[in-house]
C-alpha cells in the first residue's frame, strides 16, 4: 500500500461469509490486530453467518447484508474503507450450467458497481480475487501465466473473465489501484459441500458414493486457503496496482486420485467412488506459473496430503456445520445434479 509495507487499516471485504472470504477475514484480524474489517455479504445460499460467529462481538469486525449489485448498500458500505477485497461472486461452474443470470448480474456487473463505489470513494487498492478457471483447459507441459489470452469455457468462467474486464478498464480509464489475482482449486475449513473436496468428505462420512465425473483425470492444482489468504496479505500490501498475480501451489492432482486419499484418510472402501456421467465442457486441466507472486517471496507452506489432511480433521470434527449446510438448498441441488448420474453409475 505504501513505503512502510503496512496493510491498509480499514477493509471491505466481500462475500465474507463464504469459504475463502470469511478465511481470509480470519487471518486479517488474527494477523493484523490493527486492520478493521467490513464484511458486505447477501448470503445466498455459499454464505453462511457460522463462518464467522466466533467474531460477534469483536469490535475490528461489522457485518452488512447486502448485494455488491446494490449501488446504494455498496455506498454506505465503502465509507471509510481503505481497500476493497472481492470475493462476492457466483462461483460454482455446475450451477452455472443451469442457468448464468445470477452469474453474470454478480461476478460482472456487481463488480462494476463496487469499482464504481471505490473510485469514488477513493480506495487506496482493490483487489479482485479472480479464478484460473478463465484461461480454459491448460494442455500437459504448459503452465499459465498471466499475460496468456484468456479462453474460459463455462458460464462461471466467463462470469469471472468478464468482472476482470471491468477492473482493467477502472485501472486503464481512473487509475484505480486495481489488482487481480487468479487461484487455483482451494481446500480447507468451512468450504460448501457443492465443491469436490467438501463433497467428497461428507459423502464418505454418510456412507454414499463419490460422485467423480467422467474418467476422473482431470487435472487441478490444489492451494491451501491459508495459504492463499496470505498470497492476498502481501499483494493488499506490495503489489504493483494494474498487475495480475497467479497463485498456485504446483500439486496438481487427479481428481480420481484426491476422492482416494479422501478415502483413506477417513478409512473408507475406494469401492465408494462412482465415475459418473462428465459434465459439459469439462476442462481436462489448469495449471499455473506462479513466478511473479513467488518474486513477493510467497511460497505456499503446505503441501497437499497435509492440507487435505487438515481439511478432512475440520470436517470430521464440525459435523454440526456440514449437516445443516447439506439439509437445506444443498438437497436440491444434489438431486438434480447427481440423482440421474448415480443412477447410472460405475463403481471405481
Amino acid at each position: 500500500m505504501n513505503g512502510s509495507g503496512l496493510p491498509p487499516r480499514r477493509l471491505l471485504v466481500t462475500g465474507g461469509c463464504g469459504f475463502i472470504g470469511s478465511n481470509f477475514i480470519h487471518f486479517l484480524l488474527r494477523e493484523h490486530p490493527d486492520v478493521a474489517v467490513v464484511n458486505l455479504d447477501k448470503l445466498t445460499y455459499a454464505g453462511n453467518p457460522d463462518n464467522l460467529r466466533d467474531l460477534e462481538g469483536d469490535s475490528r469486525y461489522r457485518f452488512i447484508r447486502g448485494d455488491i449489485a446494490d449501488a446504494d448498500v455498496v455506498e454506505q458500505a465503502m465509507v471509510g474503507v481503505d481497500a476493497v477485497v472481492n470475493f462476492a461472486a457466483e462461483t460454482h461452474v455446475d450451477r452455472s450450467l443451469f442457468g448464468a443470470d445470477d452469474f453474470i448480474r454478480t461476478d460482472v456487473h456487481g463488480t462494476y458497481v463496487l469499482l464504481r463505489a471505490a473510485q469514488v470513494a477513493g480506495a487506496g487498492r482493490f483487489i479482485q480475487v479472480s479464478t484460473d478457471e478463465v484461461y480454459g483447459d491448460v494442455p500437459p507441459g504448459k503452465r499459465s501465466r498471466e499475460s496468456d489470452p484468456l479462453h474460459p469455457r463455462s458460464p462461471y468462467a466467463a462470469s469471472k473473465a468478464g468482472g476482470e474486464m471491468q477492473c482493467i478498464a477502472f485501472w486503464e480509464t481512473y487509475r484505480l489501484p486495481v489488482i487481480i489475482t487468479r487461484a487455483s482449486n482451494n481446500v480447507g475449513p468451512r468450504q460448501h459441500p457443492e465443491k469436490a473436496v467438501p463433497l467428497f468428505v461428507t459423502n464418505a462420512l454418510r456412507g454414499e458414493p463419490l460422485p467423480v465425473y467422467g474418467d476422473g483425470r482431470q487435472r487441478r492444482d490444489w492451494l491451501y486457503v491459508e495459504d492463499h489468504c496470505r498470497a492476498l496479505d502481501l499483494l493488499l500490501r506490495r503489489g504493483e496496482p494494474g498487475e495480475v498475480y497467479n497463485i498456485g501451489a504446483d500439486n496438481e492432482r487427479e481428481n480420481v486420485e484426491v476422492a482416494a486419499l479422501v478415502l483413506r484418510e477417513l478409512e473408507k472402501p475406494l469401492g465408494l467412488i462412482r465415475h459418473v456421467e462428465d459434465r459439459p465442457g469439462h476442462d481436462r486441466r489448469y495449471a499455473l506459473d506462479s513466478s511473479k507472486l513467488r518474486a513477493l517471496s510467497w511460497a505456499p507452506r503446505h503441501g497437499f496430503e497435509e492440507a487435505l489432511r487438515a481439511t478432512v480433521r475440520w470436517y470430521v470434527e464440525n459435523e454440526w456445520w456440514w449437516r445443516r449446510v447439506r439439509e437445506g438448498d444443498f438437497a436440491r441441488f444434489y438431486a438434480a445434479q447427481y440423482g440421474h448420474r448415480l443412477g447410472g453409475a460405475t463403481g471405481g
